[in-house]
């Protein structure tokens, strides 16, 4: 079964004690490729150095919604210059954050129009974070003519109404590990049999939102508990996990335009 965690944060400092153990264990356990996403200048920078150590491993720049507040017309002109190293494959993780907001609605907005406009004009896939936006986010992807370009809304846990509109959208949905937990994934795991196995994805959002049953035993998540993640999503839907595994992996390589499509030596 060849896996592809589609977003991680391996930039993260929790993994500066042992990335290399941590990639290791991904591709034991079938994870053949990552992508490490950008949350800020800094992040995005270190994510681009992780991508250039592997074959498998990519890339994303961008500025965080939590990070609003910090972000510059500097800053995106030095993500932008970021996002022509060929290991670089999208532009994210960008959205709003209406639930903890650690930047204010109107900084979010602008400089998520902005990156939307930057993103769209660079021709590169889009990675969507929203939290309790009511469907605000999609007011602005609409304005900014995203519907039908390549997007992904990463770690979906919204309503109905929603995952709809992003399915209308004909974007990419990102299933996590809240998949796997018994009430907390109770309504995703009602709802995901919505979405087309064309416009699925997996990933874990490490070191965040550990699944069942590593959540038993650790408290950081890693790439290498995607296949739990891929295991449940199959067992919801009633599906072959081989079979979800291998269709998995073409949409992630479809969305991020990756072409090598077998995993490295």
């Amino acid at each position: 079964m060849r896996l592809f965690d589609s977003h991680c944060h391996l930039d993260d400092r929790a993994f500066d004690p042992d990335i290399d153990a941590v990639i290791a264990r991904a591709r034991d356990a079938g994870v053949a490729s990552l992508m490490v996403v950008g949350i800020d200048d800094k992040s995005s920078q270190k994510a681009v150095r992780i991508a250039q150590s592997d074959n498998g491993i990519f890339a994303s720049v961008g500025v965080h919604p939590h990070d609003s507040k910090e972000c510059s017309d500097a800053i995106l002109n030095q993500l932008r210059d970021l996002s022509e190293h060929p290991k670089v494959k999208a532009w994210g993780e960008i959205g709003l954050d209406y639930n903890r907001m650690f930047s204010p609605k109107a900084i979010q907005e602008k400089w998520f129009e902005r990156q939307l406009e930057i993103a769209l004009d660079l021709d590169l896939p889009v990675i969507l974070h929203e939290r309790d936006t009511r469907g605000r986010l999609m007011e602005i992807l609409s304005s900014c003519g995203l519907p039908g370009k390549d997007a992904v809304v990463h770690c979906f846990s919204g309503t109905a109404k929603e995952l709809t509109a992003y399915i209308d959208a004909d974007f990419y949905i990102g299933v996590t590990g809240i998949l796997t937990l018994i009430d907390r994934g109770s309504d995703l795991r009602s709802m995901i049999p919505m979405v087309s196995k064309e416009r699925l994805l997996v990933e874990t959002d490490a070191p965040y939102l550990t699944p069942y049953p590593e959540k038993k035993h650790t408290r950081r998540n890693e790439p290498a508990f995607v296949k739990s993640v891929l295991l449940t999503l199959a067992q919801v839907r009633k599906e072959d996990p081989k079979d979800l595994a291998d269709a998995v992996w073409e949409n992630t390589c479809r969305l991020y335009r990756i072409v090598r499509r077998e995993p490295s030596p």
